[in-house]
Parts: C-alpha cells; structure tokens; sequence
C-alpha cells in the first residue's frame, strides 16, 4: 500500500534536485556537466574512424606537441591495425622528423633522428621544465589522459550507461574543455592573474591558454576547420594513444560472449540428456 507514495516522493525529489542542479547552474554556482558526443569508437562494435585520426596527428604535431608529451606511444604504434593507417615507411618517416636523445658506444650523449621503436619524446627535458615553462605546472601527458579523465554523469544516466556500456566521459570531458574557453569571465567573477575562464574546467580557472582557433590547422581533406571539429579529432586520437588496441578488444569480447552463448546451450542439452531418464 505505501509503494506508490513512496515512487512517487522519489520521483518528486529526484525533480527537485535536477531543477536545483540547472538553477545553481544557471547562477554559475556549479560547473556544467559537459555534452555527450557521437564517437566512432563508441558501443561494443565501435572502431577508430582512420581520417579523423589522421586529423587528430596532425593537430597533436602541430599545436600539443609543443607542451604535451606522449611518452608511451611509440611512432610504430602509428603503422599498427586499428589506428591511424599509416604505412611503416611513414611512420618511419615521421618518426625521422623528430630529434631523439640518445647514447653511443662510447658511452657519450648524442642527438639522432628518430626510429620507428622510438617513443614521442617530450618537449622538455623534465617535469620542472616544463612545470618553469607552464606557470609552475607540468602539463599532462597524452599518453593515458582521454582515460584518466571525466565526469559523473550523475541520476538517471549512470543507470542507462550500465545497460548501453556508455564509457566515452573522457573523451566527452576533453572535447568540454578545448570548446569551453569564453573570451571574459561572466559578470563578478575574480579571474586570477595568468587564469583563463572555461566553462567546463572545475572552478572555472584553467592555467592552459585556449590552444585553438578556427582555420588553425589545414587539413588535407573536406573536414571542417573549426575548433569543434578540432576539439574533436584530436580527442579521438588521445582515445586511440590510451587505449591503441580498442578494436582488437572489442573484437575479442565479442567472439567470447558468442562463444560463452553456445557453450551454455550445450550444457543446456547435455543436462537434459542426462537427467532425461531420471523421473
């Protein structure tokens, strides 16, 4: 007799804390959750879409490489099924575009084109220089940041992500923040000196100025030059370098849950069999 009640003053609650959520939002008391995207990669059968990729490299080398290692991605990485399709000889290549720190038989310090074994090296020598050159932070490495960052999605979404395997709020997160930058802060908001205002970062104050514009990056294909195309790309490429062989996992899991499917309807049968005879 006291179930309807009691679903319905949880529904009525569960209203009254999101239409408190969206007015505190709207007073710029919390930071707004960040909109899902459309990835590729995304469900149980998704896969890297190559071109964007492609893209993505490109604005990585171009724009974050100049603060962003990525220090456990090698450039044969970049040649391997289910990433960006490049060829070996033009990861070779690329890698042949970077100088590498090295040592010789000697024993002494050398500086050398890179190989395809090479790993990205980093645009500073070690963290406190980068942290010097960043404000006094080093920033983060892109080697596993697409999957060490992210966000509640909060009631009732976390409960249809069980069921839809919904595992996309980093690159969703990553996508916020490029995007989030505002020329000013709003009206009676303190912004620090050497802040900048996003909309999506916690507080408000990002150290990391906005690294793009659009029509920054030429593409050689027909895709939009824009920042939330940008955003984007280069979001789907820091997916692929955290988690390079997504497809072969996918793939992988699939066969065993067809294979767990059928080893469960013979067991099934044998039972019956067996049992058959016994009344």
């Amino acid at each position: 007799m006291k179930t309807k009640p009691t679903i319905l003053a949880l529904a009525f609650a569960g209203i009254a804390l999101v239409s408190s959520a969206a007015l505190a939002q709207e007073h710029g008391h919390e930071t707004p959750r960040p909109p899902a995207q459309k990835w590729s990669f995304a469900g149980p059968f998704g896969k890297f879409d190559q071109a964007q990729l492609q893209r993505g490299f490109k604005i990585y080398k171009e724009v974050c490489a100049s603060c962003h290692s990525m220090s456990l991605v090698s450039f044969r990485n970049l040649a391997e099924a289910g990433g960006p399709g490049f060829s070996e000889a033009q990861a070779a290549a690329v890698a042949a575009e970077y100088k590498i720190k090295d040592i010789d038989d000697k024993g002494e310090a050398i500086e050398r084109a890179g190989r395809a074994a090479d790993t990205f090296p980093s645009p500073f020598a070690n963290d406190r220089a980068a942290a010097a050159a960043n404000g006094g932070v080093a920033p983060p490495d892109f080697s596993t940041l697409a999957k060490a960052r992210g966000y509640e999605r909060g009631f009732p979404w976390f409960v249809f992500d069980i069921f839809t395997q919904y595992q996309e709020t980093g690159p969703d997160y990553i996508v916020a923040i490029l995007t989030g930058y505002k020329d000013a802060p709003p009206h009676g908001f303190t912004m620090p000196a050497g802040g900048n205002y996003n909309e999506y970062f916690p507080g408000h104050v990002i150290a990391m100025p906005k690294p793009l514009s659009d029509g920054q990056v030429t593409y050689d294909d027909a895709a939009p030059q824009t920042v939330a195309q940008y955003a984007k790309d280069v979001t789907a490429f820091m997916m692929w370098a955290a988690e390079p062989h997504l497809v072969a996992r996918k793939r992988i899991g699939f066969q065993v849950m067809i294979f767990l499917i059928v080893l469960s309807g013979l067991l099934y049968f044998t039972k019956k069999k067996v049992w058959s005879a016994v009344h």
